[in-house]
């Protein structure tokens, strides 16, 4: 009797510490995909940053474009109230659509702009809107790097929470959801940065 005893005891710690590690490794992921999140984050908070500075840099050359200017400012407000969704809770299906839709409209309202800019050439020739275009440039190619990472690593939580036996215990461990991609309703936005040229 000792015997089966001692094997029916390690089974069941066997068992138990394989629990553990579907645990663990369910918690690393998500906190891999949350990390990847928040460095979408910094890098749209620094776009948005630059957003008003542009548009006043823009003012003094565009003063009867100010509807295009405002629509901007009024785009990026809401691309700002749509990360701070996205933020409160990464990976929610609501959250990710609330930021890829008000992405979506700040593309939009910087495409307007950049059209409207072309004809004036003295705006383009500026050091202020040469040294603002180049910082945003590099900062979309910045979040389109962290987009990437960050639907790299829900793509990985998400296959493994689906795999098994994973998926017999992630709801219990509170892994009922999947996380969702961020992606944008134009496959064009996903494909290529917004263009700024000056």
């Amino acid at each position: 009797m000792a015997v089966s005893t001692l094997i029916i005891l390690a089974v069941l710690a066997a068992l138990i510490f394989y629990v553990i590690g579907i645990y663990n490794q369910l918690v690393k992921l998500r906190n891999r995909f949350q990390n990847a999140f928040a460095q979408i984050e910094v890098q749209l908070k620094r776009r948005y940053d630059l957003i008003p500075n542009l548009v006043e840099t823009a003012k003094g050359y565009l003063a009867h474009e100010r509807e295009t200017l405002e629509a901007v400012i009024a785009a990026r407000n809401s691309a700002v109230a749509g990360l701070k969704a996205a933020a409160a809770q990464p990976g929610s299906p609501q959250g990710m659509a609330q930021l890829a839709g008000a992405e979506s409209l700040l593309n939009g309202a910087m495409g307007r702009l950049n059209v409207v800019m072309e004809a004036y050439p003295d705006l383009k020739a500026s050091q202020n809107m040469q040294q603002l275009s180049e910082e945003l440039s590099t900062t979309e190619n910045k979040v389109a790097f962290a987009r990437q990472a960050y639907n790299d690593a829900v793509m990985t939580y998400n296959t493994y929470k689906q795999g098994f036996p994973p998926v017999l215990l992630a709801a219990s461990f509170g892994h009922g959801q999947d996380a969702s991609l961020l992606e944008f309703a134009d496959s064009a936005a996903i494909q290529e940065a917004p263009k700024v040229s000056f």
